[in-house]
């Protein structure tokens, strides 16, 4: 069995003056203004004293920095581990800045009243929010500790040199960090100038360092939330309704009698069932679901999937104009104008291990292990959920198997806690059933994208005309208890509707190329399935859009899709990855694409090679994406395996996005509830993928995770167009174009 204790260890360290005081959350991800300097050296903010990242809300030293008693420094970073490796990379600047090796270094992520309030780990966010925090944290710390060194041994700063915990002078007079501060944390505020070290003395920066996580997850050893365990513990499985808004009406007590059932929990429409083992859970879980009656709902729109995007453009909207530029309406000389329309549909994140929590109600105190993606909004939505204080609840974030956005870890919490509150004194173990996973989690919303422009002689854009329609993409609780999947269902429900982060919607819908006379506009309507963030919001499919368009657009103008899209571009950076690209991809016959994610952080090029068959039996079309390439620039590279990972990772979920995924449901449900009927790429479908990375060490660094969605999107259908001269503009394209080539 593995103990709590085994599973989450950590080392005692001297946390006398720890600062929890001024953590503040945040839901969105805030673009801090600062500068680096070229060569490391000092920085300071490009539009006054602003902190970087997330320092400017938790400023102490000690809230991102621990001297423990064997000299190594605990990290604390606010983000959670969801398998990008932000564990590795912060261990990673705080060893550089304070000359530690990798092994000194230990990180403690996401855990209510000991790591700082960073809000959700999203928005590619946590390197340039918590990791550059992390960074100007350990270098203030750092010549902090050399001052304080310098009065104690009276020797010059210049003359002392910090090593793996130890700072020495000229004579080899040694204190170590333990002994330096001698009970103490550093408690003083980080203020700027802060001077980095210098990027040619860099031995950690910029290097592949390997993740420590990796090991005993390829072996399956415990790490995930699903595999942590407690002496005691029981397991709770919930029985969700035949369909969103239907109620309890009815439970046959007799026929669900059994003595695997410690207890039976109703609370309105909320019914749940607790056993002494997970297996006797999903057991009773059905048992149950097969003798109670509901009250159904009002029907889901019961229409075939191709006919969704006429469906949706039916529903009412709010609009928004995001954007004008110049004069929105085409300009002479336009000669030639052109139109196009592209859908995405509803899509999964399609956890591998289904949304799970545990938690525990004893003498007025709830805690939780969850892996949602923000253990300081989760805590503030249990407490509206609950009715009691938020000081009364503790989360600690655990790695969940599979996590791309707001999927059901903060329901699977909820749930755990109810249950927790009604059965108190015990561990309360929560695991999702695939069929629950699929049929419950909040989607990634379809979207419509509508878009018009014109060229004139030079075949230059002058005028660009876009329009998309979407629901919320960012549901996720923040403090909200009715964005809470059982909150809906209690016998005193919370009615209120949703709230939503609308702009989440046309995130990379301004198109960053230089096109004088320009209009964006945001058409919000409220679709029929359960929507949130799932990864890149709405880039995935407004890059999508503008890319394929912008291939149409360069086929028009009778131009190479390299040299179109280079006559529009507005920077040199933009200009390098898509040159690298076209070297990389030197003699092969691609479709591309280029974005710049959000139009501020990381630079992305891919290019996509494509393999066209039919079917003889139908002449229907499969697509075999074989290669895929990418061309990024995030700035400054903290770890090269990890952002390279990153890069790799999200290319391959947007080609089974791309290829192959949609959720499918009829007048009561959801119908995509397993593997078969919701398929993801397999591995021998999978490209090979070959990232080149650009480093930029004299530019800020950012973050990587949703830069390639987007663009591999349509860099595909674009070598579709070329293979087949057939142009998709609806996904998914599996199986769903008559072949006209092979290549």
């Amino acid at each position: 069995m593995t103990t709590r204790r085994a599973f989450l260890k950590t080392t005692g360290s001297l946390t006398i003056g720890f600062c929890l005081t001024g953590f503040t959350g945040k839901t969105a991800a805030r673009a801090a203004a600062w500068t680096p300097t070229s060569a490391g050296g000092t920085a300071a903010s490009a539009g006054g004293p602003t902190l970087p990242g997330d320092l400017a809300d938790n400023p102490h030293i000690n809230a991102w920095l621990q001297v423990l008693e064997d000299n190594r420094v605990r990290v604390l970073t606010g983000k959670l581990e969801l398998g990008q490796g932000i564990r590795t990379a912060v261990a990673q600047v705080a060893a550089e800045e304070l000359n530690l090796d990798m092994h000194q270094v230990e990180v403690l992520v996401a855990e209510t009243g000991q790591t700082p309030d960073e809000g959700y780990t999203a928005g590619s966010n946590s390197i340039e929010a918590s990791a550059i925090a992390i960074r100007y944290a350990a270098a203030a710390a750092r010549e902090i500790l050399l001052e304080e060194a310098s009065k104690k041994l009276d020797i010059p700063i210049a003359q002392l040199q910090l090593d793996k915990g130890r700072i020495t002078g000229p004579k080899k007079q040694t204190i170590t960090l333990a002994a330096l501060l001698d009970g103490r944390q550093l408690t003083d505020e980080v203020h700027l100038p802060v001077r980095l070290k210098p990027n040619d003395q860099h031995r950690l920066i910029g290097q592949p360092i390997r993740r420590p996580d990796n090991e005993p997850i390829v072996f399956g050893q415990p790490y995930h939330i699903q595999d942590l365990q407690f002496p005691g513990m029981v397991y709770g499985a919930v029985v969700r309704p035949p369909s969103y808004g239907a109620s309890l009406k009815s439970i046959d007590q007799e026929a669900i009698k059994s003595k695997a059932i410690e207890k039976l929990i109703r609370n309105g429409s909320f019914l749940a069932v607790i056993t002494k083992n997970q297996y006797q859970a999903f057991k009773a879980q059905q048992l149950i679901r097969d003798h109670t009656q509901w009250e159904d709902a009002p029907p889901l729109p019961n229409i075939k999937p191709q006919e969704l995007p006429a469906y949706l453009r039916t529903l009412p909207v709010k609009t928004e104009n995001v954007s004008e530029k110049g004069n929105p309406q085409p300009q002479p000389p336009a000669t030639k104008t052109i139109k196009a329309s592209y859908f995405k549909p509803y899509i999964m994140h399609g956890a591998i291990g289904p949304s799970c929590a545990i938690a525990k109600y004893e003498n007025g105190q709830l805690d939780v292990w969850s892996h949602s993606q923000g253990v300081y909004p989760l805590r503030e939505s249990l407490a509206a959920l609950l009715r009691m204080p938020a000081a009364n609840i503790h989360v600690k974030g655990v790695a969940g198997s599979g996590c791309y956005g707001h999927n059901g870890a903060d329901d699977a919490a909820a749930d755990a806690a109810l249950m927790a509150i009604a059965y108190p004194d015990k561990h309360i173990y929560v695991q999702w059933s695939r069929d629950d996973e699929h049929a419950w989690e909040p989607y990634g919303s379809a979207m419509l994208m509508d878009l018009e422009a014109a060229l004139d002689d030079t075949g230059t854009i002058n005028y660009w005309k876009y329009a998309l329609y979407s629901d919320t993409h960012g549901a996720r609780p923040s403090g909200h208890a009715e964005n809470l999947l059982p909150a809906r269902y209690l016998e005193k429900p919370f009615t209120a509707k949703p709230s939503g982060f609308s702009g989440g919607a046309y995130r990379n819908a301004e198109p960053y190329y230089n096109i004088p006379n320009q209009s964006v506009q945001a058409n919000f309507f409220e679709g029929p399935l359960r929507a949130s963030s799932l990864r890149s919001l709405g880039a995935f499919a407004n890059i999508f859009a503008i890319e394929s368009f912008m291939e149409e657009l360069a086929q028009t103008a009778g131009k190479d899709p390299f040299e179109f899209r280079l006559q529009h571009l507005p920077d040199d950076r933009a200009h390098a990855v898509l040159n690298k690209l076209k070297e990389v991809t030197k003699d092969q016959k691609v479709g591309i694409a280029f974005s710049r994610y959000k139009n501020a952080g990381t630079y992305c090029a891919v290019a996509a090679k494509v393999k066209v068959e039919a079917a003889k039996e139908t002449g229907a079309a499969k697509v075999k994406v074989e290669y895929l390439w990418a061309v990024i620039d995030a700035g400054e590279v903290i770890n090269l395996d990890g952002i390279k990972n990153q890069i790799e990772g999200g290319m391959m979920q947007a080609t089974s996005w791309t290829l192959m995924e949609q959720v499918l449901f009829e007048e009561k449900h959801v119908t995509s509830r397993t593997w078969a009927t919701y398929p993801i790429l397999h591995m021998d479908q999978a490209p090979r993928i070959q990232v080149v990375v650009i480093d930029r060490p004299d530019q800020p660094s950012v973050g990587a995770g949703e830069a390639a969605q987007g663009p591999t999107a349509a860099a595909i259908t674009n070598a579709i167009f070329h293979a087949t001269g057939q142009r998709l503009r609806n996904l998914p394209v599996a199986t769903i174009i008559a072949a006209t080539a092979s290549t």
